[in-house]
C-alpha cells in the first residue's frame, strides 16, 4: 500500500516548485535517511519528523544534525521520550528554538475522546520555551481551532479531494472547502486571543459612560442639605461621581441645589 502511494522524486520537485511559486513553504516528511538527503537536496527549509521516528536514533541524529528548523510529531510517545528526542536533535546541532514539539494521536480518525488537548499544554510546561503545536488526526474541523486558542503555534491537518478515495487517511481529513473554513476559523481565533492586557478595547470605550452609572440625587436636595442613602442614588450615566464614591460622599452637604435625577456635583 506504501509503495504504491508513494510519490516520485520528480514529483516532488514540480510540488516544490509550484509550492515556491505560490509562496507556500514546502513540507515533505522523510520515512528514511535517503529521503532526508533527497529533501535536503530539494532545498526543504522545515523538516517534519513523524511519529514513528521519535524513537529512531540514527534517523534523530541525522536530521538535527541539519540544524535546520523541525517539526516533531509525538503520537504514541510519552513526555520521557520527547525529551530524549530533544536531546538527540539539540545535541546533534539543532536549536532548541528551533523545535517544534506537536501533540498528536496516531489513530485514523482519532476518536474525540483520545484527542486530549491537554497534552499539548503538558509539552509545553514540560520544556519550558519549547514551541507546541497539534497534528489532528480526528474528523473534526473544530478541535484544531480549540488547540489554537490552547496555545498551538503549529496545526497539521490533512485534506483530501474525496474521503472516499482509498487509503487510511481520508476518513480523517478535510475537502478543501472545509479545510478553508478551519484556516479561517483559525484565522478568527488568532485576532480574537488578543493581547492578553485587560482593559477596555478601542471598540467599547463609546460604551462605558453609557454603560455605568453616577451618583445622582434621588430627589430635589437643597444646598447644605447632608448627604445620605436616602436623598441620593445611582443612575445612568456614567459621567458624574462613580458610585464607587459612595461611602465617601454620604455624610457630606451639598454645594448647590439639585433636582431629582441630577449628577452631584462635589468640589
Amino acid at each position: 500500500m506504501l509503495k504504491k502511494l508513494e510519490l516520485s522524486e520528480s514529483s516532488h520537485r514540480e510540488l516544490f516548485d509550484y509550492s515556491r511559486q505560490n509562496n507556500i513553504t514546502y513540507l515533505s516528511t522523510p520515512g528514511d535517511l535517503e529521503s532526508i538527503d533527497f529533501l535536503c537536496e530539494l532545498g526543504l527549509e522545515v523538516f517534519k519528523i513523524p511519529s514513528g521516528e521519535v524513537t529512531n536514533l540514527p534517523y534523530l541524529i541525522k536530521v538535527g544534525g541539519l540544524k535546520k528548523k523541525i517539526i516533531l510529531s509525538s503520537g504514541m510517545s510519552n513526555l520521557g521520550e520527547i525529551e530524549d528526542a530533544l536531546e538527540v536533535l539539540t545535541n546533534a546541532g539543532t536549536l532548541f528554538e528551533y523545535i517544534t514539539v506537536l501533540h498528536c494521536n496516531t489513530e485514523y480518525p482519532t476518536p474525540l475522546e483520545d484527542v486530549n488537548l491537554r497534552a499539548m499544554q503538558t509539552i509545553s510546561a514540560a520544556f519550558p520555551g519549547i514551541k507546541v503545536g497539534y497534528s489532528d488526526h480526528s474528523a473534526s474541523m473544530e478541535v484544531p481551532i480549540a488547540a489554537v486558542a490552547m496555545g498551538a503555534v503549529v496545526i497539521e491537518k490533512h485534506f483530501t479531494l474525496d474521503k472516499k478515495m482509498g487509503g487510511p487517511d481520508h476518513l480523517a481529513s478535510l475537502n478543501p472547502d472545509e479545510l478553508k473554513e478551519m484556516v479561517q476559523g483559525i484565522r478568527n481565533i488568532e485576532i480574537a486571543l488578543g493581547s492578553a492586557i485587560k482593559r477596555p478595547s478601542p471598540s467599547e470605550l463609546k460604551n462605558k459612560t453609557i454603560a455605568r452609572k453616577s451618583i445622582v440625587a434621588n430627589k430635589k436636595i437643597n444646598k447644605g442639605e447632608v448627604f445620605t442613602d436616602l436623598n441620593l442614588g445611582v443612575k445612568r450615566p456614567g459621567t458624574g461621581i462613580s458610585p464607587m464614591q459612595w461611602t465617601a460622599i454620604i455624610g457630606r452637604k451639598a454645594i448647590r441645589d439639585f433636582q431629582e435625577d441630577e449628577l452631584i456635583e462635589m468640589y
